[in-house]
């Protein structure tokens, strides 16, 4: 029988998925997708590297990116909003490749069990020492959600995340999630971890009561005889998609007029390239780079697209690159400006998965990682059961994660309806996979996850919808605070993202019965921003789930997300 190179490719999967050994077939393979992927040239006289949204994962994990990411007026069809096929054409990825299967969630189980984990901190670490070692001055950036979104960051606030990020060799920050921790906890981390080593820039965080900065707007570093800016740009919508008594001496917001100062200044004291680390969010980046003049690019964090190409947008002052390096510790990227007569004159832009089978573990960065890890390890690793189904949670409605989230508050709470935040952070599951108390963290760590359940009308029903679904779809990307839309168990609905503020969401039912605007419903949900939870005595949700789980018998049947009807203009490219 003659075999096509597809379908050898796909014997190939199977047997591995199976168990059979490919020995050093397997070994070859991978040295070879390495050779290709990190094999990039040094260009120009000024690098920058970027990471961003690692939310804390210090081992190589599985990541399913989305099947629905949807661009509404301007952005509908463009960068960020395209997923699968169409952003892999854009991008000039071939399908199939270790590439395609970083970026898109096709064929997601057979690419994850043929190319492997992605992310590590001591394989991203062998990276960064690689790109470092080629381009001579480069600087690491961190976009920020660094110090959140698992176990061991939540039990040691930030630490573990902070001695990493010293060790990894991060020269300048900015953030979100890490002010979650509060604010003592961060300007410890700052005046102290930092001090001398990592420079922590937010241009647009000032105090309530003078607005006085809270941090350095910015840091002017010379790389190669170039005097170059790092802006920060901490994400502007925290104490509104947080907590706001975390940060109650605080003040964020998105402050066009005064980056524009900070780059006119910058640019009078001498730099040659402005940057902007930025956690607002892509499209909020895009608006930004389109009424800010002087910016060179916009490394951009928040929103968790991995952006294999860069978005050139036009201002008054000239054109400014806009990029994205998605989430979870899976992507790297370099940025190479070539600089001559005190300008840009041309850059080269990629963006690097991460595989953990690609590129060797850095031995001193994995002895760390050991080292916190080792107090907790049994803990993380408690068996809670298997998962019959892929779990994910990244897409604009639901995940299979979420779905067993919202499964659970349910049944252990008697509701009839269950509410999960539109999170981006969370680590993926194969099907046949052990659920550890691990993955449970890693999908519900922060320092509000208490769950709830409270009465709720119809008719306030229906507004959290439209309250969430014009955060997601708001035109103007202004008012857009990221994350994507609630999750939600027991209801089902329509929703039209192109539709005006209050008329997006419609056909509510519980049940096949039409929801009623007046009668009370029983709704469990978890992450309340009101301080008021934190002190009501609510459990963690995580213990919920772990009770839910562990009734389960052993095993916990694939999950099918409950998602709504989509109305409105489609096909759109943000949607498989």
């Amino acid at each position: 029988m003659n075999l096509s190179k597809r379908e050898f490719l796909q014997v190939m999967t199977a047997a591995s998925v199976a168990g059979m050994g490919l020995g050093r077939w397997a070994s070859a393979d991978a040295a070879t997708a390495s050779n290709r992927l990190y094999d990039v040239p040094r260009f120009g006289n000024v690098s920058l590297l970027h990471m961003t949204d690692c939310h804390a994962q210090l081992k190589p994990i599985h990541f399913r990116e989305p099947s629905v990411n949807l661009g509404v007026a301007d952005m509908k069809g463009r960068l960020p909003h395209l997923v699968g096929e169409h952003l892999l054409k854009a991008a000039k990825v071939p399908a199939g490749s270790a590439e395609a299967h970083a970026l898109t969630c096709l064929d997601f189980e057979q690419a994850a069990s043929r190319y492997g984990k992605v992310g590590g901190f001591a394989h991203l670490a062998t990276l960064v020492k690689q790109l470092k070692a080629s381009r001579p001055g480069a600087l690491l950036l961190d976009g920020g959600d660094t110090w959140q979104g698992s176990a061991t960051s939540l039990w040691t606030k930030g630490q573990d995340m902070v001695d990493v990020c010293k060790l990894l060799g991060v020269d300048v920050m900015t953030g979100h999630w890490e002010f979650t921790l509060g604010m003592e906890r961060v300007k410890e981390i700052v005046e102290k971890d930092f001090a001398g080593r990592v420079d922590f820039v937010a241009q647009n965080v000032k105090t309530t009561d003078f607005g006085d900065p809270v941090f350095k707007p910015y840091v002017m570093r010379e790389i190669n005889g170039v005097p170059c800016a790092i802006i920060g740009q901490a994400f502007p919508y925290t104490p509104i998609a947080n907590p706001r008594y975390m940060v109650a001496d605080w003040e964020f917001g998105i402050r066009d007029d005064e980056m524009q100062k900070v780059v006119d200044e910058a640019r009078a004291k001498g730099a040659q390239v402005v940057v902007v680390l930025s956690h607002n969010g892509m499209d909020v980046d895009l608006k930004m780079a389109s009424r800010v003049s002087g910016i060179d690019a916009i490394l951009g964090g928040h929103t968790h697209d991995g952006m294999p190409v860069a978005s050139v947008v036009s201002n008054k002052g000239g054109k400014t690159l806009v990029t994205n390096a998605g989430s979870n510790g899976k992507f790297l990227a370099v940025m190479d400006f070539d600089v001559k007569g005190g300008k840009v004159v041309d850059y080269r832009y990629r963006l690097l998965p991460v595989f953990a089978n690609m590129l060797p573990a850095d031995k001193e960065m994995d002895a760390l990682i050991r080292r916190i890890r080792a107090p907790y390890e049994a803990k993380l690793a408690e068996k809670l059961a298997v998962t019959e189904g892929t779990l994910y949670r990244r897409g604009n409605f639901n995940g299979s994660g979420d779905q067993l989230l919202l499964d659970a508050l349910m049944d252990v709470q008697g509701a009839e309806i269950a509410f999960s935040p539109g999170f981006r952070w969370g680590t993926s599951l194969l099907a046949g996979q052990d659920i550890t108390r691990e993955w449970l963290m890693d999908m519900t760590a922060t320092t509000y996850s208490y769950a709830t359940v409270s009465d709720m009308s119809g008719e306030m029903i229906k507004t959290v919808l439209e309250d969430v679904a014009d955060n997601l779809f708001n035109p103007d990307p202004y008012y857009q605070q990221g994350g994507d839309m609630v999750r939600v168990g027991g209801l089902q609905y329509t929703i039209d993202p192109t539709a005006a503020m209050g008329k997006r969401i419609g056909e509510m039912r519980l049940n096949g019965k039409p929801i009623e605007a007046s009668r009370s419903y029983k709704v469990a949900g978890w992450a309340p921003v009101a301080e008021e939870a934190a002190k009501a005595g609510n459990k963690p949700v995580w213990e919920v789930v772990e009770q839910w789980l562990k009734s389960r018998g052993g095993k916990v049947a694939a999950r099918s997300p409950n998602v709504p009807k989509i109305a409105g203009a489609l096909p759109n490219p943000g949607f498989i």
